[in-house]
């Protein structure tokens, strides 16, 4: 695993008595709030907090803001970033107290559904899944009895879920194989599989090996039925046990949603900073999303849209098999916390 650190931004006030009165309304972030007026309170000692993410735009562009803009230090808190190739091995080392927060896409949003973490924050609404084909392989119905390979668990299983019942087929109609991403990018490109669950960028690096390849199907062909958001998961034992830390967290990403929205061509660059890759790339990801300011997002906790968005989600994996029925959002989603953490 790749570690970023950050330093944790603690500020120690030295006063004499005459000052803090003064001083007290100052108060650092990390600190708590003076308990009688007479004078600021300890700082307030946040554990480390492990946050990891997957290694492309989306998954990765607000803790390269984060880091960047010194987003950790301002908010009192030191982070570890360690870098995983999917979404359900995150919430695995939630599970596991290997990890406090994670990133997922809408493909393992059945994961905190089920109990196994809860939805910190919403990050993207994603058009970058396809269902992608060799070429000679035109319609959906032909991948009936084909081998598929896709990323188990993932927002490219959810996909080829969906575009299978489209045309009536389902997943027992094909041979799907379970793969890890940079598997299925090898698989397809050398023809071991005739389709593939897939999601871009990877599908850039599958374009130029495969030029003609057939895409069959995408997000936008579903968005009347499900929207496809990309989330921040937290582990309940850490929530519960670290409130402060978890509004401090909460914080951050909400500056960098702002300067994400507002900066997408300086993100990609700090993206790409970040994950030493190509900007271009990273650059083309960004298209294939929308990103929300946090105060849109907290518009759309409070009039339920987020709340609708999970539960279209949680039927479709009821309906995948994934969930017996469908979960209350309100259960899993820290709605509440993330817009109090703008306040």
């Amino acid at each position: 695993m790749n570690i970023r650190k950050s330093r944790r931004g603690i500020v120690a006030v030295a006063v004499a008595a005459a000052a803090a009165l003064a001083l007290a309304a100052c108060a650092p972030a990390a600190q708590a709030p003076a308990a009688d007026g007479e004078g600021a309170a300890p700082a307030v000692e946040f554990p480390k907090v492990r946050f990891g993410y997957i290694a492309d735009f989306n998954g990765a562009s607000l803790l390269a803001i984060a880091d960047a803009e010194g987003l950790w230090d301002k908010h009192g808190l030191e982070v570890e970033t360690p870098v995983f190739t999917n979404g359900p091995l995150q919430i695995q080392a939630l599970g596991t107290n290997d990890l406090d927060f994670g990133y997922i896409g809408p493909g393992a949003m059945w994961l905190p559904a089920s109990g196994q973490a809860e939805v910190a924050a919403i990050n993207s609404l994603g058009n970058a899944d396809r269902v992608i084909a060799q070429p000679g392989i035109t319609s959906l119905k032909d991948l009936k009895g084909k081998k598929i390979a896709v990323p188990e668990g993932t927002s490219g299983d959810m996909i080829l879920t969906m575009a299978l019942k489209s045309v009536g087929l389902t997943i027992n109609d094909v041979e799907k194989v379970a793969m890890d991403p940079a598997t299925v990018v090898a698989a397809f490109a050398s023809q071991q599989v005739d389709a593939a669950g897939i999601w871009y960028p990877l599908i850039n690096t599958i374009e130029a090996q495969v030029p003609d390849l057939e895409i069959l199907a995408e997000n936008e062909d579903f968005s009347d039925e499900v929207a496809f958001p990309s989330a921040f998961v937290a582990n309940p034992s850490f929530t519960k046990a670290n409130p402060e830390a978890t509004e401090a967290v909460l914080a951050v990403l909400r500056e960098a949603m702002d300067f994400r929205a507002a900066n997408i061509d300086e993100t990609v660059e700090l993206t790409a900073k970040m994950l030493k890759g190509d900007a271009a790339g990273f650059a083309s990801d960004a298209k294939n999303a929308k990103y929300l300011t946090a105060a849109e997002l907290d518009a759309l906790t409070e009039d339920g849209t987020v709340a609708t968005w999970l539960t279209s989600l949680n039927e479709y994996f009821v309906s995948a098999g994934k969930l017996d029925k469908p979960t209350d959002a309100s259960t899993y989603y820290l709605g509440e916390q993330f817009v109090s953490a703008g306040k």
